[in-house]
């Protein structure tokens, strides 16, 4: 599985990113042992990034959970399925704007310009401005804010008029699944108090 954003983040960085201050205090991966330095090298070796995410140091007090988190990011968030991978990082991008989570925020943001949105576009998204999207993935997104905060509230009716849109339910599905995904990592993300890594800030040139 290629993952064009670690090696772009390979090239641009030339020193390991600073320890993070954060809330609640993250395994780091100089003083890991035994079943969570197993986890961090499952991850480098999976996914090719040597530097290990804080989002995945923030599930590292149960290394089971952590593998499992390692193994659904791969398979439902970084790579391509109903949807495209670049319409799964625009719900990500969206969803994280909507949970004010800067972490994700900024991550999610960057992979977006990787997998092919003009860096201008995504930008109006990590800003929450959904204009210049064409209609179908705009109204994707706002049923997706609805899911984000009132899943409850939720209706056939939704479904269908994204239907006639021309969305799949199998699209629709997994739209729901990569948003709750990021509801997840979003809360866990400002709980634990995790600042971006200013990847929006990298230059690309």
């Amino acid at each position: 599985m290629s993952h064009p954003e670690y090696e772009l983040l390979a090239q641009l960085r030339t020193a390991p990113p600073p320890k993070a201050e954060t809330k609640i205090r993250l395994v780091e991966e100089d003083e890991t042992t035994g079943e969570t330095a197993a986890v961090y090298q499952y991850f480098r070796d999976q996914t090719g990034r040597q530097d290990v995410p804080g989002i995945l140091k923030c599930f590292a007090t149960n290394p089971a959970y952590a593998r499992q988190m390692v193994d659904i990011s791969l398979s439902l968030l970084f790579s391509d399925g109903f949807l495209t991978r670049r319409q799964k990082e625009l719900i990500a991008t969206y969803v994280s704007y909507l949970n004010a989570c800067p972490y994700c925020l900024d991550s999610h943001g960057f992979f977006l310009i990787v997998h092919g949105t003009a860096e201008e576009s995504a930008q109006s998204v990590v800003n929450g401005d959904l204009t210049g999207l064409e209609e179908a993935e705009r109204r994707l997104l706002l049923y997706l804010s609805k899911v984000n905060s009132k899943s409850f509230h939720t209706t056939q009716e939704d479904v269908l008029r994204l239907c006639n849109l021309g969305w799949r339910e199998e699209q629709i599905a997994e739209a729901v699944h990569v948003a709750a995904m990021m509801g997840l990592c979003n809360r866990v993300a400002n709980a634990f108090g995790l600042p971006s890594q200013d990847l929006l800030s990298l230059n690309r040139d």
